[in-house]
């Protein structure tokens, strides 16, 4: 889960508040093109002992930056957010300033919505309404450049698929990922992966969740378990060949020991994994029948842990996705 984490267990931030700020009037500094390979990175808005940063701290290795969370609100499918005191930033008008510090730099910031304990719930077109119109306001009111879903207690593909389509509407540019779990990208059938294939032809990039897992199965049908180099492979090669644009596929492993519960692997690992994906190189037991070239990069939770351990995961996995082909 993305917020099992570290030396308080599974500590996640406050309740977000109630109402999201009021729409700005200024435009929005919005961000370059995500490249064609990238690495995401969560920023933490609350302090679960990582390393407490703001946005302009975040190492320039990443390219998109999922600020977590945006929380439920009284109203079915509504979200919001509000900062953290715990982060440190004197006045929202301070956190926008990264924000667009960033976006001048090149760095996608997207909202995510949900984590481990998320109680969004877009299951109806009324509730997807409600999602669509609180994400919109609070792109327009801090500048995000789009959304992440991680929701971890249930999707209903209809509906998210509905209110991401009309979020796309209202924002043609709109950066869009997804952060499911291994079991959630099984098959094309399950509603995290319908809901992927359903908006293809805007998304971002799905970076599956490759820790707190257990075993799974591969694409070839055999069991390969977590924190292995034919894990990472295997698994992706399902939604590789399950209908997603490599350019959709991200690898998502947690920055340190840490800062998951299980799934750890070291920057090599991930590296080894990209290049079996990308080259045919580095594969474990399990290679790929093709290569895919186009794969969009990794992902990591969490930029704080990841700054708590030297930024490894940025210097020598970003390095690593930058180089690929």
């Amino acid at each position: 889960m993305l917020t099992t984490a570290g030396l308080v267990g599974t500590s996640t931030a406050q309740a977000a508040g109630t109402h999201p700020p009021a729409r700005s009037t200024a435009a929005a500094t919005h961000a370059a093109a995500v490249p064609r390979h990238a690495v995401t990175g969560y920023w933490q808005n609350f302090d679960n002992g990582a390393t407490v940063q703001k946005l302009k701290d975040v190492d320039g290795a990443y390219d998109i930056i999922a600020v977590s969370f945006a929380e439920a609100t009284g109203a079915p499918g509504a979200v919001t957010f509000r900062l953290d005191p715990a982060v440190g930033y004197g006045s929202t008008d301070e956190f926008k300033a990264d924000i667009k510090a960033k976006q001048a730099a090149g760095t996608s910031v997207i909202l995510s919505v949900g984590g481990e304990r998320g109680t969004v719930s877009v299951n109806d077109a009324a509730s997807a309404q409600n999602f669509t119109d609180s994400v919109s306001g609070l792109m327009d009111a801090y500048g995000f450049d789009g959304v992440d879903i991680d929701l971890e207690n249930g999707l209903d593909a209809t509906s998210m698929t509905q209110a991401l389509k009309a979020l796309h509407d209202r924002h043609g540019d709109v950066v869009v990922t997804m952060a499911p779990q291994t079991i959630d990208m099984q098959s094309p059938q399950n509603e995290y992966f319908k809901t992927a294939l359903g908006i293809k032809d805007f998304l971002t990039a799905v970076n599956m969740q490759y820790y707190n897992s257990g075993s799974m199965n591969g694409c070839d049908g055999k069991v390969y378990a977590q924190g292995t180099v034919d894990f990472l492979t295997a698994l992706a090669c399902i939604q590789l060949e399950g209908g997603l644009d490599p350019s959709q596929v991200g690898i998502g492993v947690p920055a340190s020991a840490r800062a998951a519960g299980s799934g750890y692997v070291a920057p090599s690992v991930v590296n080894a994994a990209l290049d079996c994906l990308t080259r045919g190189s580095n594969c474990g037991s399990f290679k790929p029948s093709r290569t895919y070239p186009g794969l969009r990069g990794a992902m990591t939770w969490s930029t704080n842990w990841d700054a708590a351990g030297g930024n490894a995961f940025a210097s020598q996995v970003g390095a690593h996705v930058h180089g690929l082909p």
